[in-house]
């Protein structure tokens, strides 16, 4: 708090037109932002910020949530924390490599050699696109996330989000490449990772692997099909599927172990319809008496169950369904001849929507069938972006443990959600229930191209077969690695793929296996151990409620395993944006908003304003209505604070000491209530309290008290007056810096007409000096006496008079008249009141009679 004079450069007319250029540009040549590395770690604040992906246009849930990240930041900064802020983008994975698909018209055939001097068709056509090398679609990857990343910059620099630029990363540079590859190394040596052959996830679309986190349920249209396996007699056994599809890949019948209608049937075997392969019947707790006939085959594979039951009860195997959905051409073993083959040879090649018409037809031909098919609904599983549903297919993949098949670990991991702090949290419950109901580990592995190598390469033995028990690493000073690019040590680049030589894996690392590590790869870890030590483990991750089981959990599994520790201390868990129908907004469901508009429109502090209305953990609505009310707080802010400026004239000073009238020593008394609970609220990750109790104090502020000190300031020659003009002031600084958080551009503007320097490098309004500076001050006295004033304007306004018409006599009786005699004179002048007393009674509520002109007498209370 200062209480120097001023001189005032306020604007003739204060507009928010301009105003972000303008301080970006000023922000960005200070370096207000910059994070200052010499502060040891108990004075560094440091956010782990979410990197978004970087695959097409940000959209409003994006403004929504990193807003409210930024106000925590800007509130840390003014509380004198050294504020660590990077920011990073997510340009690895599907969306990308789906994006520069459309966007050039081409596609990456990884058989094709490189074309040094390959440019993208001049008209692209998604439908048809370009086969190119591995090489070439890397390069346009990373051309066309460059170019996205510098849109996405500018959106946030325009936001105002006050991040240190200087200190970015992308989830597919030389850093992250080097900090993803140097992680998983560690976990394979210290056997946190691991290679397995096993059923898979798989997307037939993408053609690739998919993990438990990326999972989603959809309602589809389904049908039950009654199907007669045989017993040796011939006897019927029926069992109800939604798949006959797969008959050819049953290796089992099951039921409840407890299901009397078939215990003479466990321990034998059956037959299965068209193919006659002998399979036998098991019990197991998983089958359900009262699902369809009780009793179910178990194929390889048809959904997740169909694994369980494979593994506990160590069947055989029998894929039919390919990498690429459809039936493959070699059928399993008991198929191989007669008329088992010739029902196989009738699927082979087809998808499977084709596979299940051509089996049931031929069901109905034997008589297998047993009456029509039942239609029903039922959730089925696909991959969060993908369009058909998945199927599971054996495949060699790369596994992170992550307690879903170790005890130990699975309570280790859920301890480590209960020392993390959550904001809101009821959140920690979707962490622990998603750890407990983990059912395997972490696949990591994704065949795909765009995306960090797994940094291994395997010996081929005499045969060309590769030795995957005998991979060949890297040392951590040779990273980043691509063994799709370069030989291992020892090797040759011509042996690739000859007998006797070496493969690269051909796989990249899942999205989340690099963004898992974002709080290692921002702070430094083994590359700037300096900063490292000052910023890690961070103290804020924010992120979307969507992705605690992915981004979230796997972050932890990774500090865990890596660090020994949690990677941040505290999380705040954004909501989502609800479009006009109530429903959650999505780039896949196609009701996503772009923010560009709306910040040209309303201004970007107004889109923060609606932003920071919303609470952590709450969906909010996209209200253009709330962005006006923005709009409308920041158009005030600047109009008052010229005109509290004009009214406390040059040379004023901020001083407490001149504060002496009660009325003004009261609205400092109010003030700081309002910092001493926005202080708090910010502590307690309520940046929503924060605003709302700002903005009740500063519409309080402008309504009332400017209206009732006003005369009274004007009058230069009196200590009235000067209390007057330094609580003015004295008020206009704590507002502006109350305000910074949300509204940092016209924060910034109008601190700059009266102060030096930047108000985001000020320090957080103090409530203790604003309470000595009210000495005795009341609150009530300002409430009542704001009561009284309001009165007596309600009686002008229901007369229909001016509110500079002139009041013959005002009576104020009850409870608080004390409270607003202490103002009597502030009142009478901005009420022009010729005469004003007050009556002691034992009503509660003030009562104010209001005696206009005339002896026209109005009341209201």
């Amino acid at each position: 708090m200062t209480n120097r004079s001023h001189s005032f450069r306020m604007p003739d007319k204060p507009s928010l037109d301009g105003i972000e250029a303008k301080w970006v540009d000023v922000w960005d040549e200070s370096g207000v932002y910059h994070f200052d590395r010499t502060r040891s770690r108990e004075d560094v604040y440091s956010i782990d910020t979410p990197p978004p992906t970087v695959s097409g246009s940000l959209h409003i849930g994006h403004v929504f949530s990193y807003t409210h990240t930024d106000t925590v930041a800007r509130f840390q900064r003014m509380n004198g924390k050294a504020v660590f802020y990077p920011m990073g983008w997510d340009d690895n994975g599907l969306p990308t490599e789906r994006r520069v698909q459309n966007y050039y018209g081409v596609r990456c055939d990884p058989s094709i050699p490189y074309d040094p001097d390959f440019r993208p068709p001049a008209k692209p056509d998604p439908k048809r696109q370009v086969p190119i090398s591995r090489r070439n679609f890397i390069e346009l990857c990373d051309e066309l996330t460059a170019e996205d990343e510098k849109v996405f910059e500018s959106i946030w620099r325009r936001l105002g989000l006050s991040v240190d630029w200087r200190y970015t990363y992308a989830t597919i540079d030389d850093t992250s490449r080097t900090a993803a590859q140097r992680a998983f190394l560690r976990n394979l040596a210290r056997g946190e990772a691991y290679m397995a052959e096993a059923p898979t996830l798989w997307d037939v679309t993408f053609r690739t692997a998919v993990a438990q986190a990326e999972l989603e349920d959809r309602e589809r249209p389904s049908a039950y099909h009654k199907v007669a396996f045989h017993r040796p007699d011939g006897t019927p056994v029926h069992i109800e599927t939604t798949r006959p599809e797969l008959l050819a890949a049953c290796v089992a019948l099951v039921a409840h172990p407890d299901d009397e209608r078939y215990q003479d049937l466990f321990g034998t075997t059956v037959r299965t319809p068209l193919f006659g392969v002998e399979v036998p019947v098991k019990a197991h707790r998983l089958a359900d008496p009262e699902k369809g006939s009780g009793i179910a085959m178990i194929c390889t594979f048809g959904d997740t169950t169909d694994v369980t039951w494979w593994r506990e009860l160590q069947l055989e195997t029998r894929p039919i369904i390919g990498w690429d959905g459809r039936v493959v051409a070699d059928p399993p073993q008991g198929l191989e001849s007669g008329a088992a083959r010739q029902a196989y040879d009738k699927l082979v090649g087809a998808t499977v929507h084709t596979a299940r018409e051509r089996t049931v037809e031929m069901l109905r031909e034997s008589g297998d069938l047993v009456g029509d098919p039942k239609p029903i609904t039922h959730p089925v599983k696909f991959y969060e972006k993908g369009d058909k549903p998945l199927e599971i297919v054996t495949t060699r993949q790369w596994y992170i443990r992550n307690g879903g098949r170790d005890e130990e670990l699975r309570r280790q991991l859920v301890e480590r959600g209960r020392e993390l702090a959550w904001h809101p949290e009821h959140m920690r419950a979707r962490y622990e229930n998603w750890v407990e109901g983990l059912n395997g580990d972490w696949l990591i592995s994704r065949q795909r191209f765009f995306g960090v190598p797994f940094p291994v390469w395997y010996p081929l033995d005499a045969d060309g077969n590769p030795r995957y028990d005998e991979p060949i690493l890297p040392t951590e000073d040779q990273l980043p690695v691509d063994p799709s690019s370069e030989a291992p040590a020892g090797y040759t680049e011509d042996q690739r793929g000859q007998a006797g030589g070496f493969m690269g894996d051909p796989d990249v690392m899942d999205t989340w296996a690099t963004s898992s590590l974002s709080p290692q790869i921002a702070s430094g870890w083994e590359r700037d151990n300096d900063l490292f030590e000052r910023v890690f483990p961070m103290d804020l991750r924010p992120q979307g409620q969507d992705i605690i089981r992915t981004w979230l959990f796997s972050t932890v599994v990774r500090a865990h395993f890596e660090n020994g520790t949690l990677p941040w201390r505290t999380t705040g868990i954004s909501g989502w944006i609800l479009d006009p129908d109530r429903k959650k907004m999505s780039k896949s469901k196609g009701n996503v908003v772009t923010p560009l508009a709306l910040l040209e429109k309303y201004s970007s502090d107004a889109v923060r304003y609606w932003a920071a209305s919303g609470r952590l953990g709450t969906d909010t609505a996209m209200d253009e209505g709330q962005m006006k009310v923005g709009r409308r707080l920041a158009i005030k802010i600047l109009n008052a604070s010229k005109f509290v400026m004009s009214v406390a004239g040059e040379g004023t000073a901020a001083d407490p000491a001149a504060v002496t009238r009660p009325l003004d020593r009261a609205m400092l008394a109010a003030l700081a209530d309002t910092v001493e609970e926005a202080t708090a609220a910010f502590r307690a990750y309520d940046h929503t309290r924060a605003l709302e109790r700002t903005e009740r104090f500063f519409w309080d502020f402008c309504d009332d008290y400017l209206e009732l000190v006003k005369a009274r300031a004007y009058d230069t020659d009196s200590a009235e007056g000067a209390s007057a003009r330094a609580a003015l002031l004295l008020a206009l600084g704590a507002l502006h810096k109350l305000f910074a958080p949300f509204v940092p551009f016209v924060a910034e503007e109008v601190w700059s007409w009266w102060q030096e320097g930047s108000v985001h490098a000020q320090r957080w309004p103090d409530a203790a000096e604003y309470r000595t500076a009210a000495a005795d001050g009341d609150p009530a006295v300002l409430a009542a006496t704001a009561e009284v004033l309001q009165a007596v304007r309600k009686a002008k306004s229901e007369a229909k008079l001016s509110m500079r018409a002139e009041v013959e006599h005002v009576r104020v009786a009850g409870k608080q008249v004390e409270a607003a005699r202490a103002a009597a004179g502030d009142i009478a002048a901005a009420g022009r009141a010729a005469a004003i007393d007050f009556a002691a009674t034992d009503d509660a509520e003030l009562t104010v009679e209001v005696t206009l002109p005339e002896s026209t007498e109005e009341s209201a209370g």
